[in-house]
């Protein structure tokens, strides 16, 4: 179990790299493209699809499976490792797959935030700064008005007439509890 912790987690690691390099350039992509392709068929030349970058789930997961299924074909007639012959390489190939497509997937949502975050920052700012004046605005008129309000509040306070209170006993007997 602990060297399958272990490949999992360079799995992971291999699938962020695998997105970050095809994030920056997707060459190989385009070269495989430009070689299966008629001319009309081939992608833009902005496009920035990649076998990894910027596709589905389905096309991610062949490529990926296929990927891993080369190296461990490679592994297994040039090695002394037996890769397909037991449980525990069997176990390692799928782990090593599972976690590469969970690499890429990371590796999206991390590069996809940090898009946001640089393109809002700016925005964030402004609204700080916009919420920072509106408070100082809105403290400066508690100043300027609090002295009025509390004249008029006073004056009110003053102007009302008395009206006699009944005690609590009279009140009583006015309802007929007593």
């Amino acid at each position: 179990m602990g060297i399958e912790l272990v490949i999992f987690i360079a799995a992971i690691l291999f699938g962020i790299f695998l997105y970050w390099r095809e994030s920056n350039s997707n060459g190989v992509y385009r070269f495989v493209n430009k070689i299966v392709n008629s001319k009309d068929l081939q992608m833009k030349a902005d496009n920035p699809k990649g076998f990894v970058y910027r596709q589905a789930l389905l096309p991610r997961i062949i490529f990926i499976v296929s990927l891993v299924l080369v190296a461990a074909l490679v592994v297994e007639f040039l090695t002394p490792l037996a890769v397909f012959s037991s449980y525990n390489g069997i176990s390692a190939f799928a782990s090593f797959a599972v976690g590469t497509l969970l690499g890429t997937y990371l590796a999206n949502f991390v590069i996809k935030t940090s898009e946001v975050v640089e393109e809002k920052s700016d925005s964030i700012g402004d609204m700080v700064e916009g919420a920072v004046e509106k408070g100082k605005d809105f403290i400066e008129d508690l100043k300027t008005k609090e002295p009025k309000v509390v004249e008029e509040v006073k004056e009110e306070i003053k102007t009302e007439p008395e009206v006699e209170k009944q005690s609590a006993r009279d009140r009583l007997k006015d309802k007929g509890l007593m």
